[in-house]
Parts: C-alpha cells; structure tokens; sequence
C-alpha cells in the first residue's frame, strides 16, 4: 500500500470488487470545453477498467454552451452531438444520456428520462462530479451520491458562514471528497464544523496521454488558462478575500520566462493590451486558447508537444493552504512532462520528485527550470512514475469507491 497522507493507494495488482452499477454525473455535454471533457472521461474509463457497469447522466436546468457558436441558449444539438460522439470512442453507447431539465417535458438525448430514473434508484453509486449537480426529486430517490469537489475552499468557507442552503445541499451527500487534500487538517485554516472530509485528488487514465515522442528542441514549458473568471466565486473569509482566479498568481511571477532565460507559453486570452505587453517584455509567448477549448484532441497534442508545465495555481487554493493539485498537471504529468507549479501544500503529501517541482517565491523557477534542462530525461521518466503511482485511475478510483463504503 502506497501511503499518501491520511488515505492510501493500493499499488499492488486489486484486489477485485464486486461489479457496481454506477452513475457519473457531470457537465461535458453542456460545457463541452477539452479541459472539462477529460475530467469526465477519466471518471468514465476509470471505473470501465475496473469491471464497473458505468453510465454517464446530463441532468440539468442549466443551458448548454456550444463552443462553436460561442452561445449559451436552450437548444442542446451540440451537448447531444459531443456526447454521442464520446460514447463511441470511450464505450459507453447506449449509456450516456442529456436530460434538458430547462425545457417543459424534461426532453432528453440519449436513454429517455424513464430509464434515467430507473437508474437513480437501481445505482449503487452516482459520482457527483466537481460538485455542480442539482438535486431534483428523480436523483433524491438515490442515498449513494458522492460529492467529488475539484476546487477547495469556498463551499467549506460557506459551511463555516452558516450558509443552510450550501449544508443542507452536501449533507444530502453519502460521502464528501475533496481535492484538497489539506482540507479538515491542522495545515487548512478553515473549520468543517464536523463534516467528513475526504481527500481524493484526479484520476487520470496514464494510457490516454502517454506518448514515446520526445518534445522538439524548440519545444518550451506551457501552460492553459481562463484568464477572468469574473469573480463569481470569489469569496470573503475573516476579513479577507480570497480569488478563484490564476490571473492575480501569474501576474505575481511574470518574470519567471526572463529570470529562467528562455519564453514560457501560454494558451489564454488577455484583453488588455497593457497587462498582455507587460508579459510579452517578460518572455512570454502567447496561444489562442479557442481551438484547444473546442477540440479535447488538439488540448491532448499541445500538451504532449510540450517541453513541460510552467503554472500556478488560483490565490484561494495557495493562500488556504488547501492541499490542491491541478488535474490538467496530472495530464502532463502521465505524458511525461515534467512540472513546474504552484505550491500548495501538496509536496507536504507528494513528497519532492523529480519531474515534480513546486514553488512558493520567484527566485525558485529559474532554479527548476535549470534542473529539468540538465536531466530532461530523466525528469521525463519520473514524471510518467509520479502520474502513475499518485494519480492512475484505477487507483484513485478503486480507493474512492471502498472508502465511500460502495
């Protein structure tokens, strides 16, 4: 057994479950967007691998987005069209369903809606993926929903302001799991107020990234952000507030490219054209992010084309010393690509690897990307170990599942 801080990866070969019937539920119909999509499709292939009846249910009145159009209206062709398409090449036609809880009738894509509820009751669990999902009296007829929380801190913030609707909303849940792995520690500030916390972090399916291609001689460290998040959940907390955006932290390190002596790269969309030049002065280089957002493919080819990850990580994951580890890194990571990020707590869990470089001040980039550069090799070798042995699917998964009692 691998130990990882308060829970444990079963590294030897698994002991076999019992086969489950089991639901994931998430967004990538609705927000079909690369980085979204992947998340999802680690759930999905991940629980197929380990012997798992598994489904994957869109429920929802929140209307779908279609990257193409750039809209957000009722119409779900596009949600339809993406899910169908993923079924085929992921292996669970006849398994997915796109249920537009917005329009009257309740209309759906996929299974009809009298087989989504026989699900609901039938599953012995429904996986509540990134905690998005809305409760609606079909779904209530299950006591086997997991809450799986990708973005720590402000729903624990919430429970610590009282918020009845945010506790009534995860106590409905059978088990809560969190990426921050610091979360309900003596190292995360903030108080659960007797809610169980359980750290879990991405699964990732090493096969789907892995790669014997080695990056190009002009290949450099890159990165793929959103830019504004529009403040929406930013959030307040004893007199501070806390940001959920990565703008702030890389405004923060803008140097980094120059002080290591060579560009990074990075796929975002800064409007303002002053902030955009002052990284350009320091040695960045910039990627249309749209086609990567719209095409998982293409987000999958420009992560293995690069040299590496240079990235930070959202100001309420560093500063709440969550414990937080970014799923499109664990990407890099399992494409043998090393990393160089943020710190959060995480190497307090992880431990120091090559191929796996934190940060806390500047100072410490041009040092690490000094390293990487004297033993490419070997710090690509040690960053497909690290995927492997912290973030494979079926490890993280198969852990997921027994400690949720399922």
């Amino acid at each position: 057994m691998l130990d990882v801080g308060r829970w444990t990866l079963d590294v030897s070969p698994f002991f076999p479950m019992k086969r489950k019937r089991l639901i994931v539920m998430g967004f990538m119909g609705s927000c079909p967007i690369a980085g979204v999509i992947w998340q999802h499709i680690h759930y999905i292939v991940g629980l197929q691998k380990l012997g798992h009846d598994v489904f994957y249910i869109e429920d929802s009145a929140r209307l779908p987005y279609n990257p193409d159009t750039f809209e957000v209206n009722n119409e779900f062709d596009y949600a339809a069209k993406i899910l169908k398409h993923l079924a085929t090449e992921f292996d669970f036609k006849q398994r997915w369903s796109f249920c537009a809880r917005y329009l009257p009738g309740n209309p759906t894509a996929g299974l009809p809606l009298k087989r989504i509820r026989q699900l609901y009751r039938e599953a012995d669990a429904i996986l509540n993926v990134c905690g998005t999902q809305e409760f609606n009296e079909d779904l209530l007829t299950s006591d086997r929903i997991l809450y799986l929380e990708s973005d720590p801190g402000v729903e624990q913030i919430k429970v610590d302001h009282r918020v009845k609707a945010t506790i009534k909303y995860l106590r409905r849940h059978h088990a809560l799991f969190t990426f921050g792995e610091s979360v309900g520690t003596k190292d995360f500030p903030v108080p659960t107020h007797n809610l169980k916390w359980l750290p879990t972090r991405q699964p990732i399916v090493t096969d789907l990234w892995k790669t014997n291609r080695r990056p190009l001689p002009a290949a450099v460290f890159t990165s793929v952000a959103n830019w504004s998040t529009s403040g929406l959940k930013d959030i307040e907390w004893r007199g501070e507030k806390y940001l959920w955006s990565k703008s702030r932290e890389f405004l923060r390190f803008v140097a980094a490219p120059k002080r290591s002596g060579e560009p990074f790269e990075l796929a975002t969309d800064i409007k303002d054209e002053r902030t955009r030049a002052k990284f350009e002065r320091n040695g960045w280089r910039f990627r249309a992010p749209h086609d990567l957002s719209a095409n998982y493919r293409l987000y999958r080819d420009y992560i293995r084309r690069s040299k590496g990850e240079f990235t930070v990580a959202k100001d309420q994951y560093v500063r709440l010393n969550t414990g937080w580890f970014s799923d499109r890194s664990g990407c890099y990571l399992a494409a043998g690509r090393p990393v160089i990020i943020q710190e959060t707590g995480f190497t307090k869990i992880f431990g120091k690897h090559d191929g796996l470089i934190g940060f806390k001040s500047l100072g410490e980039i041009p040092e690490a990307v000094k390293r990487i550069n004297a033993d490419y090799s070997q710090h690509s070798r040690a960053a497909r170990e690290m995927a492997s042995e912290f973030f494979e699917a079926e490890k993280v998964l198969h852990s997921l599942l027994e400690r949720a009692g399922i």
